[in-house]
């Protein structure tokens, strides 16, 4: 593994800001992997189209893409869009389309300069093969928008944490500190480096993910910052769901947490929609898996009528923005959705 650069991020004044901070841009990697969505890949490529067409009004929308080749199918599923200023595309081939966890992960200063943090990627503990060339794609993100580039030093995939912008980040413990991410890292120094990697004070853990997540856990399908000092969670009433006890175990620790100055979290129950199955196995569909642009925030939706119920949550958290729901069923069959699809690069200075 690559010793973390030093000095690290941090002590050059950089800080993860929070997701609702502006935008420059979204990077996506659109998806192409059939053994990812078997049978489906069509319908994901239509949701991705739609979350791009949305995206696209408020802030640039850059794709990574295989070939030439590719881009042109893509410009296909896009239409008049992909000849607007407002899509970039970049060919930089990747495994698989999973950009939050596999692209660069990017700070800001106060000055407004950017730079791009370069965690391992192992396929989430070494899950899928091939993984090298999504190992590489932040090193390629960060050379194209001529920024510095830090060694993260460490596995780490940017749906495992999420942070408020203010000195807090949250994550699980079944993802940090399972064996198959870094066995030799304890967790008081997973914890110092993420302090010098992404400039925050205080690291709050969560217990277990949600069932099916073959992400180990992952932070964004349960509880996300929705302002400095709030958080939507994601909770199962039914005492018979498998989720219930994991759920309930993180809703519990959340309210003993508390930010600087000994502040409590606002926390705001988000539902789960109703269990979804593919073959007999359980996706971890979720409706914390969503991602907020500059103008909008891209919901994953299911047909149920809990649909309705997350889409007002999020609308009352974010009045100023637009909430589009777009069916993700094709989507959760490859184990995500929008926020694990997508990946914030914060404006810069002007």
């Amino acid at each position: 593994m690559t010793p973390m650069t030093r000095p690290a991020p941090a002590e050059h004044g950089f800080c993860m800001p929070a997701e609702w901070a502006p935008h420059q841009a979204t990077w996506i990697s659109w998806p192409h992997n059939p053994e990812t969505w078997p049978g489906c890949l069509e319908a994901a490529e239509d949701a991705m189209a739609q979350a791009v067409a949305a995206l696209a009004g408020g802030e640039t929308v850059r794709i990574n893409v295989l070939d030439a080749a590719h881009e042109t199918h893509v410009r296909g599923r896009l239409g008049p869009l992909a000849d607007t200023p407002a899509v970039v595309f970049h060919h930089f081939p990747t495994n698989d389309a999973w950009c939050r966890d596999h692209g660069a992960i990017f700070v800001r200063n106060e000055a407004g300069d950017l730079a791009a943090v370069d965690c391992t990627f192992n396929a989430w503990g070494g899950k899928y093969l091939p993984w090298e060339l999504d190992d590489a794609i932040a090193a390629r993100m960060a050379e194209s928008l001529g920024l510095a580039r830090y060694e993260g030093g460490m596995v780490l995939e940017g749906g495992s944490i999420e942070v408020n912008g203010a000195g807090a980040l949250l994550t699980t413990e079944q993802c940090l500190l399972n064996p198959n991410r870094n066995p030799e890292l304890p967790r008081a120094e997973i914890e110092r480096r993420l302090a010098l990697l992404f400039g925050v004070r205080e690291v709050l853990w969560l217990g277990e993910g949600i069932v099916g997540d073959d992400t180990d856990g992952h932070i964004d399908d349960i509880t996300r910052f929705v302002a400095e000092d709030a958080v939507v969670t994601v909770v199962e009433p039914d005492s018979a769901d498998p989720n219930h006890a994991p759920l309930a175990e993180n809703l519990a620790r959340l309210k003993t947490m508390r930010l600087a100055g000994e502040r409590p979290l606002r926390i705001i129950e988000l539902p789960m929609p109703a269990p979804l199955e593919r073959e007999g196995e359980r996706l971890p569909a979720s409706y914390g898996n969503f991602y907020i642009g500059n103008e909008v925030v891209l919901l994953p939706v299911f047909g149920q009528q809990a649909d309705a119920r997350a889409a007002r949550i999020l609308a009352e958290c974010f009045p100023a923005r637009r909430i589009v729901p777009i069916r993700a069923e094709s989507l959760v069959v490859g184990l995500g959705a929008f926020h694990c699809l997508t990946q914030q690069v914060p404006a810069g200075a002007s």
